[in-house]
């Protein structure tokens, strides 16, 4: 199968051999000339097609010894058996390649956040395959790709390119119709489930349109499974036929005005934004950098050996016998792969870690003594900390990862000897495992440890013991664990030691957990968040995704432990030695990460963003996790059937309207109802041929003045509102502690705002009035009051500090009504009794400016004409023409550097910027000038949280910060108390800038306290 290059040796990095003018953070991108391929053939398989087709086209089977299911991996395998062996001579390939979807998060995400939204979940009892199906394709000889931030697709599209470029042919195996855009003289795709050869002629039947205008007729027609919206009310055929006659979508939008049909002209012109969007989601990429060459996909014959051995660990014995015939082996004498046999846990080769790790990390006799560091002809060679932690990421990504050399502590002086390690060391990974994600409940599972590549264990604590009759797992614990609370005693005066560095990977779930058993952990970094301050907005920063972009390594994942469905297991009822397997290697990549990214934040000057604006937020939002806020059930409860009472109505008033029984939460008897027996206008279907009832096509019909389909939307929302929160919220609420706890993200945007989850208390709607019910369900604890801190319209006064907008300073200097002014200086109105509309659409494009809002969403907005709203945009571009300028600065300097800064110096990367696609690269455009505002203005709330509970305690004041909502904090203060604290609170949030930024603009914080959040707000 393909050929692999040869391994370079472990060995000292040679500071003379690094290139200086490479950037340590920019792989190369690797180079696609080739050698002419004329009369070879290139075969590209679908991976994600194939197994959900394997995964259907099986019964479920189960393996015998221990149960798991493996009907896809077994027709998997075969497609693959009979693609290898059962092709004729003349139509065999030459290269060869099985492509996967690496993740779910694109380039198109960035572009259309809902892309992909609606798509179900992968079935439980196939999520524990893919793993297994990865490793069938390695038993294969055959190369595994995926890569970050690209579909499958883009891969296919890219090698397609090249080697049509190259004079060879290429066959994708594949049916998805997204792939058919690619079909030329040069390429087919081949349906193996049918044995069908799908050619230029077959994509015409499919589509109406030769492969080159397939993107066309796509982004008219959408696609539901996807989420691509197209243009509502039109289809395959009639996009066909419209791109037939006009040549492309963008000559048909420009000449939508011509079309005699008024409802076709007025949907192609309405949603002409939505059509070229869609154009860009289905456009495959063909010019991905590829990880691998195409010269490295040359099929040679595989290991028949390790073949069969595979299949035997399957327990696949038809498939076994026909490889082992094929083959002239007796598959009797071939032992099964012990990996993937029932019940393995890892068996990695052990290599030489002595001898790695001496030559890489300064130890003469292996044994790893200090914290790693690279030697390079002496360390004096390598002056700059460019230059180090280019150093450092080529080191540690020559160590292989090795599981096998992971311990499992069982014993008190085992644990001793690592802690008097760590003590000389000064610095180790670390992370606390626990069988659920709320830390707030969970119990401890075990620790892991890491003081090296390789040197890592993990310490179990209350693994279960695997049943023997009574039920899967019995009551007890499993043998050879340690006690919670002497493994606790060992550790905690190194957890709570500010002289010991902790290093982690979202760290604050150890702290909270730990605080659970009264260690506050001091002094501890974060790897999450060291990649989050260098690289917002370029990936992801979990440590799956990390370790494949800085390592090339694939860790164990979540799902590979615990398994999925009905047989999924909780993290302690994992066997002990593969706990240790995933737990130790977690502390091992972590620590990887860590010397790879540490250096980068000196050498990019981002170790102030780091150090000021991310690391103190651990401890800061720990502490609020754990104090969590207090509802009260009882109002939870009227609201709840208050919201009843209002859905219940609903959906009488609902039914009067239909003038039949229907089930309001049906979206195809609502579509009937709407569409078929009403006759609205501007129906589309989905792929099923249901009607679309999505929440935009309801807007419009409402918009319209249609009574129907504006009831649907009332009671979708106080259907939602009672379910999300009303329902839901009491069964967050702490059986200790009687209150109910938030988990925050702090790496979650590409701005620095943070994100709430389990439950979400930031998307608790405030602009209508059940929202505000809602709000009021949240109260003080007896004794004390509710404050709620609001920066007031801070991101209008960034806009006129960054941008040096003189009117607009001088007006918030003032302390005049902003809004007014505006208005004032836009229509030349007095702002002495002005009209309450004109104030309002002054107020409007005050906030929309700031997000880049279009003529079309603005006449949305205040129900005008499209031309009014053009006409207020730019006049009021006109009257402030320093907004302007701010944004073609901002526009241009993202366009050359690839991200923005704000004030303090946070990077926020918009690497699609210079998209050739139009209405991609403006939605990155309008993110980047939004950006500076959005980002300035979490970053000052965050120098405000990190310096409050000091400034509170100096003033032995007991309010506690609570919760953070965007630009607003909430704190319970005991009553007596509230007059002295809501200066303090307004004082520190005020002058959160300084002394990094000196504003011209003042900050304005409103305070007030009451019982509830919402009468406080």
């Amino acid at each position: 199968m393909p050929k692999k290059p040869a391994a370079k040796p472990a060995a000292a990095i040679d500071a003379a051999e690094i290139p200086a003018a490479i950037p340590a953070t920019i792989p190369a991108a690797k180079a696609e000339a080739g050698t002419n391929m004329q009369g070879q053939h290139v075969f590209l398989v679908d991976g994600s097609s194939y197994i959900f087709r394997a995964y259907h086209a099986l019964p479920p089977l189960n393996r015998k010894s221990d149960g798991l299911q493996v009907n896809a991996v077994l027709g998997f395998c075969n497609m693959l058996w009979k693609l290898l062996r059962d092709m004729p001579k003349d139509d065999k390939p030459t290269h060869l390649a099985i492509i996967f979807d690496k993740s779910e998060v694109t380039f198109r995400n960035k572009l259309y956040p809902d892309y992909k939204a609606h798509r179900p979940p992968a079935p439980d009892d196939l999520i524990p395959q893919f793993a297994l199906i990865r490793e069938a394709v390695k038993a294969f000889d055959l190369p595994c790709l995926e890569q970050i931030g690209f579909e499958a697709d883009d891969l296919i599209a890219t090698y397609v390119r090249q080697a049509c470029e190259r004079g060879a042919t290429a066959t994708i195996v594949s049916s998805d119709k997204d792939l058919m855009q690619l079909v030329t003289d040069c390429v087919t795709m081949y349906d193996t489930m049918k044995d069908r050869r799908l050619g230029i002629p077959e994509v015409i039947e499919k589509f109406g349109v030769p492969p080159e205008k397939v993107v066309e007729v796509q982004a008219l027609a959408g696609d539901s499974v996807d989420n691509v919206p197209g243009v509502p009310g039109i289809g395959v055929k009639t996009a066909a036929q419209l791109i037939t006659e006009y040549g492309d979508l963008e000559t048909l939008l420009q000449r939508a005005g011509e079309i005699k049909q008024p409802k076709r002209r007025e949907t192609l012109i309405e949603n002409a934004e939505k059509a070229r969007i869609s154009r860009q989601l289905v456009l495959l990429d063909d010019k991905v950098a590829l990880d691998v060459p195409l010269d490295d996909l040359a099929v040679q014959e595989p290991d028949a050996r390790k073949l069969i051995a595979f299949l035997k660990a399957m327990e696949f014995t038809t498939l076994t016998k026909r490889v082992a015939d094929y083959s002239e082996l007796n598959a009797t004498e071939i032992e099964p792969d012990r990996k993937n046999a029932s019940g393995a846990s890892s068996t990695a080769p052990k290599a030489s870690v002595a001898a790695v790790t001496g030559d890489l990390f300064g130890s003469s006799d292996g044994v790893v003594k200090s914290t790693p560091i690279i030697r390079a002809k002496g360390d004096a060679e390598i002056k700059t900390p460019a230059a180090l932690a280019a150093a450092r990421l080529e080191a540690v990504r020559k160590l292989p990862v090795q599981r096998d050399t992971y311990e499992t502590i069982r014993t008190l002086e085992r644990l001793k000897d690592w802690v008097a390690r760590i003590d000389n060391n000064g610095s180790f990974a670390f992370e606390a495992l626990a069988p659920t994600i709320d830390p707030m409940q969970a119990e401890l599972s075990g620790f892991t440890l890491a003081l090296a590549p390789n040197d890592a264990c993990y310490i179990p604590l209350s693994h279960k013991q695997a049943g023997d009759g009574a039920g899967l797992f019995a009551a007890g614990l499993a043998p050879g664990q340690i006690a919670v609370r002497d493994a606790l005693e060992i550790l905690k005066p190194i957890l709570e030691s500010s002289g010991h560095l902790k290093i982690g990977l979202n760290i604050k779930f150890s702290a909270v957990l730990l605080a659970q058993h009264g260690i506050v952990m001091q002094n501890q970094d974060d790897v999450e968040l060291i990649s989050y301050a260098l690289d917002a907005g370029r990936g992801s920063h979990d440590l799956q995704s990390l370790a494949q972009r800085w390592l090339g390594h694939t860790a164990l994942s979540y799902g590979e432990l615990t398994g999925s469905g009905k047989n999924k297991l909780a993290f302690d009822q994992v066997a002990i030695e593969r706990a240790t397997a995933y737990a130790a290697e977690h502390a091992d990549l972590t620590m990887r990460l860590w010397q790879i990214l540490k250096p980068r934040l000196v050498a990019e000057r981002m170790n102030a963003v780091y150090e000021t604006l991310e690391r103190p937020m651990v401890a800061t939002l720990a502490r609020m996790e754990r104090r969590g806020i207090t509802i009260d059930r009882q109002v939870l409860s009227r609201l709840s059937g208050e919201f009843a009472q209002t859905a219940a109505r609903l959906e009488a008033e609902i039914q009067q309207l239909a003038g039949e029984p229907i089930n309001v939460g049906s979206p195809k008897q609502i579509g009937d109802i709407m569409f078929g027996k009403m006759g609205l206008a501007g129906g589309s279907k989905t792929k099923t041929g249901a009607w679309s009832t999505s929440a935009q096509i309801l807007d419009e019909l409402a918009e319209q003045g249609h009574d129907f389909p504006r009831k649907i939307l009332d009671w979708r929302q106080v259907s939602k509102l009672k379910s999300t929160y009303t329902d839901a919220l009491p069964e967050y609420v702490h059986p200790q502690t009687k209150r109910v706890h938030t988990t925050y993200a702090l790496a979650a945007t590409t701005t620095g705002r943070l994100s709430s989850n389990e439950p979400n208390l930031q998307n608790i709607p405030v602009r209508n009035e059940e929202g505000r019910k809602i709000r009021r369900a949240f109260i003080a604890a007896p004794g004390h009051k509710l404050v709620s801190a609001d920066y007031s319209q801070i991101e209008l006064r960034l806009l006129a500090e960054i941008a040096d907008i003189p009117v607009l300073k001088q007006a918030f200097r003032d302390g005049l009504d902003i809004h007014a002014m505006t208005a004032s200086e836009m229509f030349g109105v007095s702002v002495k009794g002005m009209p309450g509309e004109i104030r309002r659409r002054a107020k409007a494009i005050n906030f929309g400016i700031i997000y880049g809002i279009s003529a079309f969403g603005l006449a949305n907005q205040l129900g005008i004409p499209r031309e009014e709203a053009a006409a207020y945009i730019k006049k009021y571009f006109e009257r402030f023409p320093g907004i302007r300028a701010y944004m073609d600065a901002t526009r241009d300097f993202c366009r050359e550097h690839g991200y923005v800064t704000t004030l303090f110096g946070r990077k926020c990367h918009y690497p699609d910027i210079k998209s050739p696609n139009p209405s991609h690269r403006a939605f990155n455009e309008r993110a980047a000038i939004n950006a500076r505002l959005q980002g300035s203005a979490a970053d000052i709330i965050r120098r405000a949280m990190a310096r409050m509970d000091d400034a509170l305690a100096a003033k032995r004041l007991s309010a506690r910060m609570l919760l953070q909502v965007h630009d607003e904090l909430i704190f319970e203060v005991p009553n007596e108390e509230v007059a002295a604290t809501l200066p303090v609170v307004q004082h520190v949030m005020q002058d959160a800038p300084f002394p990094a930024v000196l504003l011209s603009v003042p900050l304005q914080v409103d305070a007030r306290a009451a019982d509830n959040w919402d009468e406080a707000h």
